[in-house]
């Protein structure tokens, strides 16, 4: 057991660096740029029960500190990412991956997960419940505590991996849909995903991205992730994964700082496809800085 090793649902990883999904393809794309293996382990591409295709362009937008996107969950459904992308992945990844789903109705997260936990590569599921519940009206699952349970409810009858419910920061209190996964049975979270805004182009007069919304990220979000991770580290007694913003080393034990087991890193790589190789490699020597021994002494130390 190293220094920065942490436990994540009872398995142990390296460090708790994990790249976020959507921002790290199915890994063997990162793997040209270095050995990926020496990441804790990744979050795949967010995957669903038929193939999705893009929304319109512009779906990408730049903002101060951060990016705005409405890819609109593009990937090629699950029966090919267990046929061709866990496949052509177990070439270049040898740990347990992290499998991110989502769906848009409780038979859509049923299905996929199913079929995904019986993947031996699979480690955890991360279940994605921002999505909006076409037969609910279009809300999102994870903006109201009762529809959060029972999709953790739906997804923990059919699997024996352990289940992140990824929550969305676009809601009153989120320690409230926290706890409300905890007690149907989740055995993580994971949070912040994406906050809602957009931009505006002046020349136009017109929104910038053709879905007008899209989902900030990057550092501007750090802030407001950081205090959403010790509020529901707080609430809660399963292990928190945190992820918004973070893009050095500093942020890394800050965040562990505020109670998460684990962190995620989004928008980050897209910036810079070796910020996680760089970030791992930095650790220590922050860890140094600080007078830090492992990373166990740190959670939720504040």
């Amino acid at each position: 057991m190293g220094r920065m090793t942490v436990n994540l649902c009872g398995q142990h990883l390296d460090n708790p660096v994990i790249p976020a999904s959507g921002t790290f393809g199915f890994g063997y794309e990162f793997a040209e740029w270095y050995d990926i293996n020496i990441l804790g382990t990744f979050s795949f591409k967010g995957t669903t029960r038929e193939p999705r295709f893009c929304n319109p362009t512009p779906r990408i937008a730049e903002c101060p500190a951060g990016m705005i996107n409405a890819v609109g969950l593009q990937n090629p459904g699950v029966k090919q990412v267990i046929t061709e992308e866990l496949p052509k992945l177990s070439r270049v990844f040898h740990k347990k991956v992290m499998a991110n789903v989502s769906g848009f109705s409780l038979d859509d997260y049923v299905y996929t997960c199913e079929q995904l936990d019986r993947e031996d590569a699979v480690g955890w599921l991360e279940v994605n419940i921002s999505c909006p519940n076409v037969h609910g009206g279009g809300m999102a699952f994870g903006t109201d505590p009762e529809a959060a349970a029972s999709v953790t409810a739906a997804v923990k009858k059919v699997t024996r991996k352990p289940v992140i419910m990824k929550l969305s920061p676009n809601v009153t209190d989120i320690t409230a849909i926290a706890r409300a996964c905890e007690n149907a049975g989740a055995d993580a979270v994971s949070l912040i995903n994406t906050l809602q805004g957009m931009r505006i182009d002046l020349r136009t007069r017109r929104p910038v991205l053709a879905n007008i919304m899209g989902g900030v990220s990057g550092p501007a979000v750090f802030p407001v992730a950081l205090r959403m991770v010790w509020q529901v580290s707080h609430a809660v007694q399963i292990p928190v994964i945190g992820m918004g913003g973070i893009s050095t080393s500093e942020d890394v034990l800050e965040m562990m700082m505020a109670g998460a087991s684990a962190v995620e890193i989004g928008a980050a790589n897209l910036v810079d496809p070796m910020a996680c190789k760089r970030i791992i490699e930095g650790l220590p020597e922050v860890m140094d800085r600080y007078g830090i021994k492992t990373l166990d002494e740190l959670k939720g130390v504040s």
